[in-house]
């Protein structure tokens, strides 16, 4: 070791405690993800798409009055632009509730 260096306090074991504590945090943080919900809507409100935090698709709602249309076209337009819409801000959720634990390192 070199003369006059002096090792931090708590040296190793202080560093595995706060990686634990932060693997405790961030797992706290992705259980709260996978409970909270973003909705999204194409169409005017026509088609809504439900996503939870962990990118999981909870609901597609499609208004009755627009499969009495019958485009099948537009409708599957409607609900990739909503359910695409959903999953970025799923994903603008999830940067923001773990951002501050993993100082912007993609997880």
């Amino acid at each position: 070791m070199a003369k006059g260096y002096r090792r931090p306090p708590g040296g190793q074991s202080g560093m595995l405690q706060q990686f634990q504590r932060l693997q405790e945090q961030l797992a706290e943080v992705q259980r709260q993800l996978a409970e909270e919900t973003v909705t999204a809507t194409a169409g005017g409100g026509a088609v809504k798409v439900t996503v939870s935090g962990d990118q999981k698709c909870k609901a597609v709602e499609i208004a009755p009055s627009l499969l009495q249309e019958a485009d099948a076209e537009m409708l599957q337009d409607m609900v990739l632009t909503a359910v695409n819409l959903a999953l970025d801000q799923s994903r603008d959720l999830a940067a923001k509730r773990l951002g501050p634990l993993t100082g912007g390192l993609p997880i």
